[in-house]
C-alpha cells in the first residue's frame, strides 16, 4: 500500500506500487538525503503515533526539510491502514504492519521535497526474533559523534542506512543477528542497530542509555517508561558500561515494529531468561497498546 504525500500539507493519493514514483535524480536515492519515521499498525490503527510525529518533525528541522504536517500524516496514515486491511478481508483487530513514511529532499532539478508512505506485512525474521530473543554482538560505530558538531544531525532518523546495513551484515556474518554499538575507549553502551537498549534491574528498574550524540531517541522505549513509570517501576535515563548488560537480570531491544526482543546472547556469552521474562513483555506490549 502506497500513498503519495505533498510535504507542504497539501493532497495525498493513492500510488500503485508497481508504477514508478520517485525519480532518478531524487537526493533519497542519489545521496540518502531524507528522514523515515516506522509506526506498527496493530488492531487497525497506527501506535504511539504523537511520538512518531513528533521524532518526525524533529528530524525534518534537523535536516532543515518542511515541517511535517502532522494533521496530514495522521490523516493518510489512518486511510492506507483502513485500505491495507480492507483489501485483505480480515478483521482490523488480527492484523499487524508497519507503516513508513518518507520525506526527502526531493529533485536537483525542482528542489521540491518528496513524500511517501507504505503499509506493508511485518518480515517474518522480525516476528521470529519476539519470541525467540536474538543474538548480539558490540562494535563501536566507527566514528565518533562529537556534541559540539551541529550540522551532523545525530538526532535525525535519516535515510542514510548504508553503514548500518553493513554492520548488520558483519554480525550475521560472525552467527548474530543483530548489533549494539558501544562508544570506543568507554565501551559505554549506545543503542542498537535500528533500536533502543533497555537494562532491567532488580527492584522493578528499567535503564536505557540517555539519548543524546550518538543515541537516537526511542520512541517505544518512551513509550515504555511512561507506561511503566505509572505502573511503579523506576525508569532512568542514564550512562550504562557494557560490563553492566552481563550482569543485570535482562536485556531488551525494543523498536517499532519488533516491539522486544530479549538479547539471549552477548558476544558469545549466553544471557540466561529471567524469572520475570513474560512479565517484562506484558509490560512492553501494554506499553504500546
Amino acid at each position: 500500500m502506497i500513498y503519495l504525500v505533498e510535504p507542504f500539507g497539501g493532497s495525498i493519493r493513492r500510488q500503485s506500487p508497481h508504477t514508478p514514483h520517485v525519480f532518478w535524480d531524487d537526493a533519497g536515492l542519489t545521496r540518502g538525503d531524507g528522514i523515515f519515521e516506522t509506526v506498527l499498525v496493530r488492531g487497525g490503527e497506527a501506535k504511539n503515533l504523537q511520538k512518531h510525529l513528533a521524532r518526525f518533525a524533529r528530524s525534518a528541522a534537523a535536516l532543515e526539510l518542511p515541517e511535517p504536517v502532522g494533521e496530514q500524516w495522521a490523516r493518510v496514515t489512518a486511510e492506507a491502514v483502513a485500505d491495507y486491511c480492507r483489501e485483505r478481508a480480515q478483521d482490523p483487530a488480527k492484523i499487524e504492519a508497519k507503516c513508513v513514511w518518507t520525506m526527502t529532499r526531493g529533485r536537483e532539478t525542482t528542489g521540491v521535497p518528496t513524500a511517501w508512505l507504505t503499509v506493508r506485512p511485518i518480515p517474518a525474521d522480525v516476528l521470529a526474533q519476539r519470541e525467540q530473543g536474538v543474538k548480539v554482538v558490540t562494535t563501536p560505530r566507527g566514528y565518533t559523534v562529537e556534541p559540539d558538531v551541529e550540522w551532523l544531525g545525530a538526532e535525525a532518523k535519516t535515510l542514510n542506512y548504508a553503514a548500518t546495513m553493513a554492520a548488520l551484515r558483519w554480525a550475521r556474518g560472525k552467527g548474530a543477528d543483530d548489533v549494539i554499538y558501544i562508544e570506543r575507549g568507554t565501551e559505554r553502551v549506545l543503542e542498537g542497530s535500528t533500536s533502543s537498549v533497555i537494562m532491567v534491574k532488580k527492584g522493578q528498574r528499567l535503564r536505557t542509555p540517555a539519548p543524546g550524540p550518538g543515541i537516537l531517541a526511542g520512541t517505544t522505549q518512551a513509550a515504555v517508561f511512561d507506561y511503566a513509570t505509572k505502573q511503579g517501576w523506576k525508569c532512568k535515563e542514564k550512562d550504562i558500561a557494557l560490563g553492566e548488560l552481563y550482569g543485570t537480570e535482562s536485556v531488551w531491544l525494543v523498536s517499532s515494529t519488533r516491539i522486544c526482543a530479549r538479547v539471549t546472547e552477548l558476544n558469545g556469552k549466553t544471557l540466561p531468561a529471567p524469572d520475570n521474562e513474560a512479565e517484562i513483555r506484558e509490560l512492553i506490549t501494554k506499553a504500546l497498546n
